[in-house]
């Protein structure tokens, strides 16, 4: 047991802090929302309807979204882009292992098994976790839209308008504006990590280069 806590500490972590502050951020809504709320006379709603409702799965999909594009681009972008120097980046000179052909390995006992069978197979491997992380941002995006629409027409039917469809609510300057304030600070900070790689360390951690290596080395 106490190996594989050690073998999969840091997915435990990282999804112990998700879950921690996926609570945090609904009691903190919750309470936003219903402040709001009783500031207009509104009735107020229990924690359990508050997270079933569109004002909560907005925020949530619209970071979520925000999150798998970042990575989705990340992982794309760095197949054919680089940054000189940053350990976020291959090098623009030499071959890296990453660029071999996997049908060199098709052989090997321990190849994963769409390597192993090649073909169709081994082609959306060797694409699946931008694929994967692409699929999870549309869906996000998409999971966006619709509570945020929800949360609007609610806002629309307290205020005595006309509620909107979910493609009317994606053509609104609202919907974008939810989703760009997030995009963008996503990108400030994967550009952020991929210069000030060039220049500063972290001993022990696989995302930098070893403390001791120049600043011109570029990657791992």
């Amino acid at each position: 047991m106490r190996k594989q806590l050690r073998d999969n500490s840091l997915s435990l972590a990282m999804f112990g802090l998700f879950a921690l502050f996926l609570v945090g951020h609904s009691v903190a809504g919750y309470y936003d929302y219903n402040d709001d709320q009783h500031t207009h006379q509104q009735s107020l709603l229990s924690y359990p309807a508050y997270l079933t409702s569109g004002h909560f799965w907005a925020t949530v999909f619209e970071n979520w979204e925000s999150e798998f594009l970042q990575m989705a681009a990340y992982v794309f972008f760095t197949v054919f882009l680089f940054q000189r120097g940053s350990a976020e980046s291959k090098d623009p000179d030499a071959v890296d292992e990453v660029n071999e052909d996997p049908r060199h390995h098709q052989h090997h006992p321990q190849a994963p098994g769409p390597v192993r069978r090649g073909g169709l197979a081994l082609t959306l491997y060797a694409h699946s976790l931008s694929t994967v992380l692409f699929v999870l941002f549309v869906l996000s995006f998409l999971g966006h839209a619709a509570s945020g629409t929800t949360h609007y027409n609610h806002e629309q039917r307290a205020h005595g308008q006309a509620p909107v469809s979910m493609p009317q609510y994606m053509g609104t300057s609202r919907f974008w504006f939810e989703s760009f304030q997030n995009w963008q600070s996503e990108f400030l900070a994967m550009g952020t990590l991929a210069v000030l790689s060039i220049w500063l360390r972290e001993r022990g951690s696989p995302e930098f280069k070893p403390v001791h290596h120049s600043h011109a080395k570029t990657g791992r």
